[in-house]
């Protein structure tokens, strides 16, 4: 990347990011020239799979991942000659690693060491309550690290990491050591706290619900490319590709008869088709109309999931009523919601 092609731009710029590793005779490539640009005061998640190089992603960008090619900048600034302790960047893991040995005031302030805040012991003191009070942790400066649940200990890590303000905060994985029930709580109130400190942040998970949550922008990575970038709603709307659609949950139904577009594939979203009737439907017509035979069916987050075999389709998960008829080897109509 040349100097004019990032000049003037603010924020995180990426440009040509490659992250190889082992030996020329076995190279294993891990991020294949990835460019991607983070608006200060953004959240960007980059998701995907396991392996699919996020994590090595966020490891290149702060300079702990050697990178095979690619340059990071910020502000229009390339960081090659910047010491990684210099970069102004934060970092939060899955596990948090807080100090056992400090109370919760003493890990907070840990990170304070070498900056305004930590110039005298009343502007730390004064820090520290400030993050307490912004993860909602207020009046836990004494707690013992080893009394807290596992979602305190995340608040924690978060108000150590946000406490020196930092320029870009990467967060790898850090509510994936937690229960669906406390991520599905704590991802709401980690977008809340990054917006209210107007922190820039990269953040790498697995988890789709946590990347819409948290992120102003979602990238989809699969296999060491990003191959899609953008808002949760334009992403949700269009996931681009059907290797992407189907990483969301969406379901990939063939090109040809019967799709609104004939001459591409259909991308069906998670709960978008419907068992409408049972058994019995010789000769039924109807374009949003689609006869099945039911192959399999349980139980699922509050609903019916059955499993169908549609023609020229082939297999499909529909929602289907408590009352519809879904035994294997039952035939039933399917639609799509709001077709």
């Amino acid at each position: 990347m040349n100097e004019s092609s990032i000049s003037g731009l603010r924020g995180l710029t990426v440009r040509g990011a490659t992250v190889t590793y082992g030996s020329k005779a076995r190279l294993t490539t891990a991020v294949a020239g990835v460019d991607l640009d983070l608006p200060p005061g953004q959240v960007m998640a980059l998701l995907g799979p396991s392996g699919c190089g996020k994590s090595s992603l966020l490891r290149a960008v702060p300079g702990p991942e050697p990178r095979a090619a690619g340059t990071v900048a910020r502000d229009g600034n390339d960081l090659a000659s910047t010491p990684v302790h210099r970069r102004g960047f934060g970092l939060m893991f899955q596990d948090g690693q807080l100090f056992g040995h400090r109370d919760v005031a003493g890990n907070v302030a840990y990170g304070l060491r070498g900056t305004a805040y930590g110039a005298s012991r009343a502007a730390r003191d004064e820090r520290v309550v400030q993050m307490l009070d912004l993860v909602g942790l207020a009046g836990y400066e004494h707690r013992g690290i080893t009394t807290l649940s596992g979602g305190q200990s995340q608040r924690v890590a978060l108000a150590r990491a946000l406490a020196p303000s930092p320029r870009l905060l990467l967060l790898d994985e850090p509510l994936s050591s937690l229960d669906r029930g406390l991520r599905e709580e704590l991802s709401g109130e980690l977008g809340r706290v990054l917006r209210a400190a107007g922190t820039t942040a990269l953040y790498v998970t697995h988890d789709h619900d946590e990347a819409f949550t948290v992120a102003d922008q979602v990238g989809v990575m699969i296999a060491g490319s990003l191959v899609r970038l953008a808002t949760p709603g334009d992403l949700w709307s269009d996931p681009g590709s059907a290797e992407v659609a189907r990483f969301l949950g969406f379901q990939v139904l063939p090109a040809g008869e019967g799709l609104p577009d004939g001459d591409a594939p259909d991308f069906i979203r998670p709960g978008g088709l419907r068992v409408v009737e049972s058994a019995g439907l010789e000769g039924a017509t109807g374009e949003n109309l689609h006869d099945a035979i039911v192959i399999s069916s349980r139980f699922r987050r509050g609903q019916h999931e059955v499993t169908l075999d549609v023609e020229g389709w082939g297999r499909v998960i529909a929602v289907a009523s408590a009352e519809a008829e879904t035994e294997p080897g039952s035939r039933v109509w399917v639609t799509r919601v709001g077709a």
